[in-house]
């Protein structure tokens, strides 16, 4: 069984630092795209960073360039993503997702975490 499960979430100043871990069991998710999301109160689903575990490509939303940087480590089957110089409009759930494309709003994404909260303080 496929799962993914999402750490790091927390609460934190505006211009702070928060790393965001993966931990994805169940199956080998190379050649697969491999993505966080994010979704704020009353908004839209939106991709946030994505990465093709095949070859290291990496698409980032215009919001984030910059700031957020998306990793992975095969040996231990995870994803990252550090998020620097935070800001209020940072404030979402955030999802971890693989899938066998990316899409800005998710489609694609065959497998799905259960979030973990980001609360940036002004």
């Amino acid at each position: 069984q496929v799962q993914l499960e999402e750490s790091g979430g927390g609460s934190v100043q505006a211009g702070g630092s928060l790393r965001l871990s993966c931990a994805v069991s169940g199956y080998s998710y190379r050649n697969y795209y491999m993505a966080w999301f994010r979704q704020a109160p009353g908004k839209e689903r939106e991709g946030v960073a994505a990465i093709y575990t095949g070859g290291g490509g990496t698409v980032y939303a215009d919001s984030v360039k910059g700031r957020f940087t998306i990793s992975q480590a095969h040996a231990k089957n995870s994803l990252y993503l550090q998020m620097n110089s935070l800001k209020p409009e940072d404030t979402a759930m955030y999802y971890c997702a693989a899938g066998t494309y990316y899409s800005r709003y998710g489609g694609g994404m065959d497998y799905w975490g259960k979030g973990t909260l980001v609360t940036i303080s002004s």
